[in-house]
This record gives structure tokens, C-alpha cells and sequence, in this order.
């Protein structure tokens, strides 16, 4: 249950401008999760969540990116190895190099899109099961930002 919880916290915090505890408490009991303040508070501080200027200027929850440089590497990997991609509803199609789309796979992975279920790799093809069809739509534009 706590691991769903972090996992919607994640993707509530990634749709919306959450600015405070009360707030993301609200979106988590619409999405039929019953917390109280202390479990917000302890799940915050858990996922390492922190407070940056969102697009309006106000300050909102964000994840904290600890390991940059190991972003980096995997933006990288994703850049090296990428060629194309298609989606079929929420099927995302990665053609790659050969011999890379494993190593992509594992980038996109460890690159934590919350939209992204799984993804399945063989020599030079993806299939990423996407959660829903605007998610596959919103998962390609950020790969297409990253690239």
C-alpha cells in the first residue's frame, strides 16, 4: 500500500502544482487513499520530495534529483541509442541502434516516467506498455525533450 502510495505522490506532484501538504492530501483522498497529515509528512520526507518555483512562480513539491550525473548518463545512453518512435494507443514503439535496446530500456527505466508500466527490449526494438493513450502521448514529447 505505502509503495502505491509514493508512487501516486509521485505522479500527483508530476500532473499538478501541489504547494502544500493539505493540497496533495485532497488529491491523494480523490484518488481513494486515506491519509492523514503525519503520513504525508512521512511520505514526503521518505521520497525526498523538496519545494522549487513551479511555471506560476509559487513554490510546489518537486522529486529532489540526487544522482544528476547519473541522469545524465542515462539521457545520454537514450540520445546515443535512439532513432525513432511510434505508438499504437498505449503501446510506445523505441526503434533504436542495433544492438541498444536493451541499454535503452534500462535508461528509460532508470529514468523513472511514472507513466511508463514496463518496457520489453530485443536487438533494436522497445515496447513500453504506457499507462494510458494521452500518458503514451505525454511520455513521447519528454523523450523527444530529452533527445
Amino acid at each position: 500500500m505505502k509503495l502505491e502510495r509514493h508512487s501516486k505522490i509521485v505522479e500527483l506532484i508530476g500532473k499538478y502544482e501541489i504547494e502544500t501538504q493539505e493540497e496533495l492530501a485532497e488529491h491523494l483522498k480523490e484518488e481513494g487513499y486515506q491519509v492523514t497529515q503525519a503520513t504525508i509528512s512521512r511520505d514526503i520526507r521518505e521520497l525526498k520530495l523538496t519545494k522549487a518555483s513551479g511555471e506560476n512562480g509559487r513554490q510546489r513539491y518537486m522529486v529532489m534529483q540526487t544522482q544528476e550525473t547519473l541522469s545524465d548518463k542515462y539521457i545520454r545512453i537514450l540520445r546515443d541509442g535512439f532513432v525513432s518512435m511510434d505508438m499504437a494507443q498505449n503501446i510506445l514503439v523505441i526503434k533504436t541502434v542495433s544492438g541498444m535496446a536493451m541499454a535503452v530500456a534500462a535508461a528509460l527505466d532508470a529514468i523513472h516516467f511514472h507513466e511508463i508500466v514496463g518496457c520489453i527490449a530485443g536487438d533494436d526494438t522497445i515496447l513500453c506498455a504506457v499507462r494510458s493513450l494521452d500518458d503514451t502521448i505525454l511520455v513521447m514529447e519528454k523523450i523527444r525533450k530529452l533527445i
